[in-house]
C-alpha cells in the first residue's frame, strides 16, 4: 500500500474514498486506476467480465498499482466472498441482500470466529497486505469488510433489522436498482429525487447504527451529494464507460477526414 492504512481504517475514521469501477477482465485496467491516483478500485463479478481466476490476478494488479481491493460478489455467492478474501479482497459487496439472515450469512462467510465460519488460509491476503499470517489472523476481522447492498423495497423495509447484525460492516446502495423497485419497474431513475431521498435515509439509519454507509455514484455531482448524505466510500467512474467516451473523443478529434456516424451513447 501507498501508506499504512488499511481500507476498513481509512473509512471508519471518516475518510472519503472514492473507488473506480471495473467491468473489464482484464488486469491492467485496474492497475491502471490504481495508479492514476484512486484511493480503491472495485472488480465487479455480478455485472462484470471476472471470473474467480481473473480476479485473483486483478486483486494483485490493485495492490501493485498501490490502492485498496474491493470485490463484489454474485448475487448469493457466500461461497465466493470467503475465496476472494483469501486473494486478498478488502471489502467485499454482497448485491440483492433483502433480510437479515441474507446480511447475516454472507457476513459470517468472510469473517472467522467468534463472528463467522470464514475457513482459514489466508495466505495471499496476507501477502498482499504485507502481514504476517499471525498478524493477519489478529486483524482480520476489523480490517476485512462485508457489506451488504441495499437495492430493493424488501431491504429498505428490513433495514433495521440488517443493520443488528453485529458481522457485517455497513451497507452498499445500488441507486439505480433501488430506482426501479421505488417505481415499480417503471422507471430507471438513479439520480432522480425520490431515490435520493431513499438513499439520505438510509445513510441516516445506517450512520446511527454505528455502521459504514457506501453507494455506487454515476457522476461527480452525485458524489459530492452522497458524501453530504454521510456516505464514504463512493464509486466514481467504469472502464468501459471511459474506453467509450475516450474512442468517441478521438474520432470526432479527426472527424475531418470523413463523415464520423454518431451512435448511442452507451451508460448506466
Amino acid at each position: 500500500m501507498t501508506d499504512k492504512l488499511f481500507l476498513a481504517d481509512k473509512l471508519r475514521s471518516g475518510q472519503a474514498v472514492v473507488t473506480g469501477w471495473s467491468l473489464l477482465s482484464e488486469p491492467m485496467v485496474p492497475e491502471l486506476f490504481a495508479r492514476a491516483g484512486y484511493d480503491a478500485v472495485t472488480i465487479d463479478l455480478q455485472h462484470g467480465m471476472y471470473d474467480f481466476d481473473d480476479a485473483c490476478t486483478t486483486l494483485a494488479a490493485i495492490a501493485l498499482g498501490g490502492a485498496h481491493r474491493i470485490a463484489r460478489i454474485p448475487v448469493g455467492d457466500n461461497a465466493l466472498a470467503g475465496r476472494l478474501v483469501d486473494m486478498g479482497a478488502e471489502c467485499l459487496i454482497a448485491p440483492m441482500i433483502n433480510s437479515r439472515k441474507e446480511a447475516e450469512e454472507f457476513a459470517r462467510a468472510v469473517k472467522y470466529p467468534p463472528d463467522g465460519e470464514r475457513s482459514w488460509s489466508p495466505f495471499r491476503a496476507a501477502m498482499l497486505s504485507e502481514q504476517t499470517s499471525d498478524q493477519y489472523l489478529k486483524n482480520a476481522n476489523r480490517q476485512t469488510l462485508a457489506l451488504a447492498m441495499i437495492e430493493t423495497e424488501e431491504a429498505m423495509d428490513a433495514l433495521d433489522d440488517i443493520l443488528t447484525v453485529d458481522s457485517l460492516d455497513g451497507v452498499f446502495v445500488g441507486p439505480s436498482d433501488l430506482s426501479l423497485a421505488l417505481s415499480k419497474g417503471e422507471a430507471l431513475d438513479p439520480n432522480g429525487a425520490r431515490t435520493s431521498e431513499a438513499c439520505a435515509d438510509i445513510a441516516e439509519k445506517t450512520l446511527a447504527a454505528g455502521k459504514l454507509a457506501g453507494i455506487f455514484c454515476l457522476n461527480a455531482d452525485k458524489v459530492e451529494e452522497a458524501y453530504h448524505q454521510g456516505f464514504r466510500l463512493m464509486s466514481h467512474g467504469i472502464d468501459t464507460i471511459f474506453l467509450d467516451h475516450s474512442a468517441r473523443t478521438c474520432l470526432r478529434e479527426v472527424a475531418w477526414l470523413g463523415d464520423v456516424k454518431d451512435r448511442p451513447e452507451t451508460g448506466y
